[in-house]
């Protein structure tokens, strides 16, 4: 067992170690006249890094830690070694304007941690597992439906077909029916292959043959650079499928498991995230709301939900909708999901002890306008965040509550003052996601004399914000069938949100008693329209049905 004495000595001349290499480089930096850059103290930008293969920044002891526009900040160990003087001559024969730093290059290695976050495409791996274009693009064409799909392959395609097609083909398929996850499942004596389709499961093979799953597991594994031979242990990687117009990042998770291991498959595609404000599915009075929030120039905006609500989505939306070439915007992000063209993102890194706290409190050195946090879990991250958006900042994080007056409450329970917490917030919204009905096939319900009555009375109780003559008209529908929705009666999600507004009375009343009780109240007198009230009046524009809002939201509370 080692020493706890001789641990606390390493440490120490480890620290002073790196304090000596930070000093010299700062006197390095000033001989040659170029500013020193202290790389523990700098958030560095994934989009950055790539712009710099990693075995070239490695032989020139370099890396890129900042991209904006097309100007980039360049750490270098030496600027003038020749090695460095070509990689930047390269970024300037790519159109980047340069500047180069000095850095240690301890502060460097911390940097080039972030290559393990580069997606790694098929073709860079190897010439016998990679995805061919063509081909791949040829497959999502080439079933109807899943239900063609699965019953061709267990006609004979799943025993005739090579491996590396039996993934192209079950990969294809995924992103032909817009499935955003891929679970491979190992059972007692075979396998099954489900597809999550807006947000539910659906079967798309069920007699895979472990044979043939062994084989598929090595190629997987191969692809997403993991160890082929580890199998008792839990495994994560990722690779990118290049299409003719976009790259698709898989990201792969193993465990193992009593009959085998199993595979999920998160399928990004850049699509999917590329939502614009007015695309949200928000009515009239909250899209105004929303318009006249982010033109604030400062303050927290928090989005709550669980996970898979679409908050990520959301609140890529907003910084699309604010971002310009005179904004400075930066995201630490847990991981970097979709990439957002004219936004510096950063990723934490727990191997290299970069987390949320130490990102932002980097950040915000860094004169941003606009700040993301990924998501608010503890005290410290809470207060950095409250801090930047009274000081100046616009900053958008996640909170996991179920509703927008559970935010406060949890945030008290994080140990953040109300003092703090009413001044600081801007606007608290909770999200989820509900099936849209498939247009081509969905069909109008009759009405019965007791339900048109609840929802005659539903509409004139909404709050005055809400124009109720758009749904005075109103028709209900169900769930048909047809190939466009894979018989499904839904293609793809829509949201339903609530928005709670801040302000002095909002101040006052948390000051007061900040529970939920109280700023429940405070919701209804602000007339805030429910999560739920907001799925109803999209089921009665046809948008969704109630047994959706119901099953998302809980038993509908109509009005007495």
């Amino acid at each position: 067992m080692a020493d706890p004495k001789t641990n606390e000595v390493q440490l120490k001349v480890e620290r002073l170690r790196r304090e000596g290499e930070e000093r010299a480089a700062e006197k390095l930096a000033k001989a040659s006249g170029l500013p020193y850059l202290d790389l523990t103290k700098t958030p560095t930008s994934l989009e950055a890094v790539k712009l710099i293969p990693e075995e070239k920044a490695k032989a020139a002891q370099v890396v890129a830690v900042e991209l904006r526009v097309r100007k980039v900040a360049l750490a270098a160990l030496d600027p003038k070694s020749k090695a460095t003087q070509e990689t930047i001559k390269e970024l300037e024969g790519r159109k980047y304007q340069v500047r180069v730093f000095v850095a240690s290059l301890s502060g460097i290695k911390q940097a080039w941690h972030f290559y393990q976050f580069v997606p790694k495409k098929a073709e860079d791996i190897t010439g016998k597992v990679g995805i061919e274009k063509e081909r791949f693009e040829e497959l999502t064409k080439r079933w109807a439906t899943l239900d063609d799909f699965k019953k061709q392959m267990e006609a004979g395609l799943l025993v005739e077909a090579k491996t590396s097609d039996i993934l192209q083909m079950i990969l294809a398929e995924a992103l032909a029916v817009k499935a955003s996850d891929v679970h491979f499942e190992s059972e007692e004596g075979q396998v099954r292959v489900r597809f999550r389709m807006d947000g539910i499961l659906h079967d798309a093979l069920s007699n895979f043959s472990k044979k043939h799953y062994e084989k598929l597991i090595s190629r997987i594994k191969l692809l997403a650079a993991m160890k082929i031979n580890v199998r008792g242990t839990p495994q994560d990687g990722r690779f990118t499928i290049s299409l003719t117009n976009k790259d698709i990042e898989i990201r792969v998770s193993i465990i193992p498991s009593e009959f085998g291991e199993t595979i999920v498959m998160r399928i990004l595609d850049p699509d999917s995230i590329g939502v614009k404000l007015p695309e949200l599915g928000l009515r009239e009075d909250d899209l105004a709301l929303v318009y006249h929030q982010l033109e604030k120039p400062n303050g927290l905006v928090l989005n709550t939900g669980p996970t898979g609500s679409g908050k990520t989505t959301t609140l890529y939306a907003f910084l699309r909708q604010i971002s310009n070439p005179e904004k400075k915007i930066i995201t630490i992000e847990d991981p970097i999901e979709y990439k957002v063209p004219g936004i510096e993102q950063t990723q934490v890194d727990p191997s290299a002890n970069y987390t949320f706290v130490k990102g932002l409190r980097a950040i915000v050195r860094q004169d941003p306008d606009v700040i993301l946090v990924g998501e608010i879990r503890d005290l410290e991250t809470a207060e950095i965040a409250m801090q930047a958006a009274l000081t100046g900042h616009v900053v958008f994080s996640t909170l996991h509550t179920n509703d927008a007056v559970g935010a406060v409450p949890r945030l008290v329970d994080l140990g953040v003052k109300t003092a703090t917490i009413g001044p600081a917030l801007s606007l608290v919204i909770a999200q989820r996601l509900v099936r849209r009905l498939c247009s081509d096939c969905k069909k109008e319900v009759e009405v019965t004399k007791e339900m048109e009555g609840k929802i005659k009375k539903f509409i004139e109780k909404l709050p005055s914000r809400v124009d109720r003559r758009t749904f005075e008209d109103f028709k209900l529908y169900q769930p048909g069938s047809c190939n466009t929705c894979n018989h499904f009666g839904y293609t793809g999600r829509v949201g339903i949100f609530e928005f709670l507004e801040t302000g002095s009375k909002f101040e006052e009343v948390i000051l007061k008693e900040a529970s939920e009780v109280a700023l429940k109240r405070l919701a209804k007198e602000q007339e805030m329209v429910s999560m739920q009230q907001d799925g109803v009046l999209k089921a009665l524009q046809g948008v969704t049905t109630l047994d959706e809002v119901k099953n998302v939201t809980g038993p509908i509370e109509w009005p007495q």
